[in-house]
């Protein structure tokens, strides 16, 4: 039998320790080691045992979840997973520990309907798997059986419409999870201020997407904005799909634009990049590039391999450059995927593509 994953829960109030205790506890791959009430206390639990995952509440009394994240990785890196409220300032913080070596970030527990409670589950203990399979610690964990899952056809539109061929233009598809919020930085910082339109889904909570995206907007040439339905896909254009929402790429005549909806979670997300995929293989086509990033599970595989069969170009970031090998993995192995590079290649590429 496997080992369990060992996590510390350090936050300064009782309720979410507890709530955060009860839900990794309800998966029988995880184990809670123990649980701090600050990073004092948590340093004390960590010369008794080394968990393999910590999750860290980002805003805390004697101190700050930043300034303990820069200790545990300059003094004995483990994966750690930022636990924010949905503030605005948490929200900033937690973008910044990402950046500091943070692999995820979850937001806090909260009561709601039985539906909500249990997507919070899941999305809660696959950050903590994710976390445990993360490249910055070496790792001899087998890899993590993904649930049944609903499939993008639960927010696809019936129907056979398929990509028209009346327009040339490229559009750039992605997909990224857990270590793609840097990953994404890199790869959009290659492109120029011209480069062809792009739709992102990162696998995130609501209202982290926002600024994560008006981040990525200070330090790229082209423009980076969270997407709203409607937005046009266009040249010198990131559109980030926002968190908690599907985001799909649709087309009117020669016009690419996004239409943004609700749904249930598709292979565990939403936003889910089997969604983006799939509505990129109906309406672009042969037009579409797509490209699949460092993540655990199979989000985007099927889809993936859709775009090939609709002839779009298909790349996958590389064993080597991903924090997790999960998602291009499992996109090589469907069939989905002509090239696999390393991340620092992958713009280059696109750019080739695109011409």
């Amino acid at each position: 039998m496997a080992e369990k994953i060992r996590v510390l829960i350090v936050d300064d109030a009782a309720v979410v320790r507890e709530a955060l205790s009860s839900i990794l506890a309800s998966d029988p791959q995880i184990e809670v080691m123990a649980t701090a009430g600050d990073p004092f206390i948590a340093a004390a639990r960590m010369k008794e045992q080394i968990p393999d995952v910590i999750t860290l509440d980002v805003e805390m009394p004697r101190m700050d979840g930043l300034t303990f994240l820069k200790k545990i990785m300059t003094q004995h890196p483990i994966p750690v997973v930022m636990c924010s409220s949905l503030t605005a300032q948490g929200s900033e913080t937690a973008l910044r520990a990402l950046e500091y070596g943070a692999v995820d970030i979850i937001t806090k527990p909260q009561l709601g309907t039985k539906q909500f409670l249990e997507e919070s589950r899941v999305r809660i203990c696959d950050a903590v798997k994710a976390a445990a399979q993360a490249r910055l610690r070496p790792t001899g964990r087998p890899s993590l059986t993904v649930a049944p899952k609903l499939t993008a056809d639960a927010v696809l539109e019936k129907g056979s419409s398929r990509a028209l061929v009346q327009t040339t233009e490229k559009v750039v598809v992605v997909g990224a999870s857990t270590g793609g919020t840097e990953a994404l930085r890199e790869f959009l910082l290659q492109f120029p201020a011209d480069a062809p339109g792009i739709v992102i889904v990162q696998h995130m909570p609501e209202n982290f997407t926002a600024a994560f995206a008006r981040r990525l907007d200070g330090l790229c040439r082209l423009s980076v904005k969270e997407a709203a339905d409607g937005d046009s896909v266009i040249r010198g254009r990131a559109l980030i799909a926002p968190g908690n929402r599907h985001t799909l790429l649709k087309r009117s005549g020669a016009r690419y634009y996004v239409e943004i909806k609700d749904g249930p979670l598709v292979s565990r997300h939403r936003p889910s990049v089997d969604v983006l995929f799939r509505s990129a293989a109906r309406y672009a086509g042969k037009n579409a590039i797509g490209v699949i990033m460092t993540g655990m599970g199979d989000d985007g595989a099927r889809g993936m391999k859709e775009m090939k069969e609709a002839g779009a170009a298909t790349l996958a970031q590389d064993e080597a450059t991903c924090v997790v090998y999960g998602m291009p993995k499992e996109a090589v192995k469907a069939g989905g995927v002509d090239l696999s590079l390393p991340l620092d290649q992958l713009a280059a590429r696109v750019l080739q593509l695109e011409r």
